[in-house]
């Protein structure tokens, strides 16, 4: 909860700007003052309004507090000044509704309250009566903290439920309930507006989201989403937090891929499903490059990760793609970390920057290794895949469950015979056996994902049952033809499967019209070796 300020003083007549009426000061602390008079500019309130169109929750938390200010006993309430034009609200960014707000309290006599430093500042350059009030700093500890123990992972709070957290570590975890009672709509209401607040005040604290229905922020080290009524039914606050910090010799990783890692790899996905794990191994992964002396910069929403200050941390809310491009080209970093890799805008800027020859490493939801490179097919051709990446890491349980190697080749892909048929091929092998996976390639209008151990094992039951197959036949045949003058050989994979005896002057005749005569057709179809004796 915010604080007011640290002596009780008399302010008779107030004009509190828009950051105080937003952080709520007045009606969460108003009995600890002796104000008679507030007086509110009217640019505050189409300030406010403006915001509340937008969807932004400040709006409405700033719409709230003024209703809560008009119910206070034994108070004046005063709205004065015009309202804004649209120019000017265009201009309240540059501080034009801040010079406005200042000036009111100068011509009435009144003390401004802010919590905005600028704000305060030029207020006492321009000798007009201030007060600012730190607040939300002056607390150890914020409410939604006492929720927390040290081996919770994240508390979820919901409105008309108990609160609850995920006790333990990704893939060994529990959900336990965390308070006596059920949460009502005003104590969520009051921890929202407090999260609100910090993410404007606290060191490394952002307000990454502000829709109508959703927040999302980050305070410190907690990722915070927040939704209500309509998006929502009931108000919800989601509350996550890293439970260990790894570093990159904790995943016990072969040497063959470490050294990848730190030389070669410069296309890497991370994959892995929700809460596996795949952020901390990213986190582990970017303080090493940074430990390297490696330029090390981030893409993220919200900016969550717990980096070393080498790393500069880049909001994708707050720029665009397009920006965003044009400053990692001119700071030239060695290595960007893209935290998370979702829609087709965020795919084409991690193509862009790999194929400009930025080091990648891409946060990627997959439920298979497989799955992270299939979301590039159809957003980039299928050749270029492996210029954008040569490493996959598949996360599951907070441990490395599989790394894959991509390469590109022009071969007959697996399945198929004719040498006609050779096209180019994506190969995917495990990275540490070096055995083939999966091949890519294209197959007519189609892109075709082939699951290599799959065709390989269907390519021996197949001639499994072809030898039985032949061997019946031949047993038939041998009884039909008992008189040998020639004998027919047929050897599969170099085994001599059988001997059939063929009588003198049928046995071509018989040849064709037989099942064995097809099956020896079909052998050579399938280049198996048949010998005549």
């Amino acid at each position: 909860m915010l604080i007011g300020w640290k002596k009780i003083v008399v302010l008779t007549k107030i004009v509190p700007d828009t950051s105080a009426i937003i952080n709520q000061v007045l009606s969460k602390n108003f009995e600890e003052y002796k104000i008679k008079e507030i007086i509110i500019h009217r640019a505050l309130l189409s300030e406010l309004e403006n915001q509340a169109n937008q969807g932004k929750e400040t709006g409405f938390i700033g719409l709230d507090e003024l209703k809560k200010l008009r119910e206070l006993k034994n108070i004046k309430l005063i709205f004065k000044g015009d309202v804004l034009t649209k120019d000017e609200i265009i201009l309240a960014k540059r501080g034009a509704i801040d010079e406005i707000i200042r000036n009111l309290a100068l011509v009435e006599n009144a003390t401004l309250l802010t919590s905005d430093r600028v704000q305060s500042e030029v207020a006492l350059a321009s000798n007009i009566p201030v007060k600012f009030f730190k607040s939300i700093k002056q607390i150890k500890a914020l409410s939604f903290e006492k929720f927390f123990k040290p081996d919770y992972m994240s508390v979820h709070l919901k409105e008309g439920d108990f609160a609850k957290a995920k006790k333990g570590t990704p893939g060994n975890w529990s959900f336990v309930e965390v308070s006596k009672s059920k949460l009502t709509d005003k104590k969520l209401n009051d921890i929202a507006d407090e999260i609100t607040s910090a993410s404007r005040i606290l060191k490394n604290s952002f307000l990454e989201t502000n829709r109508k229905g959703i927040i999302i922020a980050q305070i410190k080290n907690y990722r915070i989403v927040i939704t209500r009524p309509p998006l929502s039914d009931a108000w919800e606050i989601t509350l996550v937090r890293p439970v260990k910090k790894l570093n990159l010799s904790d995943y016990k990783l072969s040497s063959k891929i470490t050294n990848r890692l730190e030389s070669r790899a410069e296309g890497i996905l991370i994959s892995g499903s929700p809460g596996s794990g795949k952020s901390t191994f990213a986190q582990s992964l970017a303080t090493k490059y940074a430990s390297l002396n490696k330029v090390v910069k981030s893409l993220e929403s919200p900016r969550d990760m717990q980096l070393p200050p080498a790393v500069t941390q880049y909001s994708l809310n707050k720029a665009s793609h397009d920006d965003l491009r044009d400053i990692l080209l001119l700071t030239r970093p060695d290595y960007t970390l893209y935290d998370e890799v979702r829609n087709m805008s965020d795919f084409k800027l991690f193509s862009d920057m790999r194929l400009a020859g930025v080091g990648m490493v891409g946060v990627v939801h997959a439920s298979r290794p497989i799955d992270s490179v299939q979301r590039f097919i159809g957003k980039v051709e299928v050749g270029m895949i492996p210029s954008i990446v040569d490493t996959v890491i598949f996360i599951k349980n907070g441990q490395v469950e599989k790394v894959y190697g991509l390469r590109m080749g022009v071969k007959v892909p697996s399945g198929m015979r004719e040498k006609d048929l050779a096209r180019p091929v994506v190969d995917i092998f495990d990275y540490d056996t070096d055995e083939l996976e999966y091949e890519i390639y294209s197959y007519g209008d189609s892109t075709v994902v082939m699951p290599v151990k799959e065709v390989k094992q269907k390519e021996r039951e197949d001639k499994r049952q072809l030898r039985w197959r032949l061997i019946e036949t031949s047993k038939y045949f041998e009884f039909l033809f008992f008189t040998p003058t020639k004998k027919v050989e047929i050897i599969i994979d170099k085994v001599l499967i059988s001997k059939l005896p063929v009588q003198k002057g049928k046995s071509l005749k018989i040849m064709k019209r037989s099942a064995l005569g097809k099956e020896i057709k079909h052998a050579f179809r399938n280049r198996l070796q048949i010998k005549f004796a």
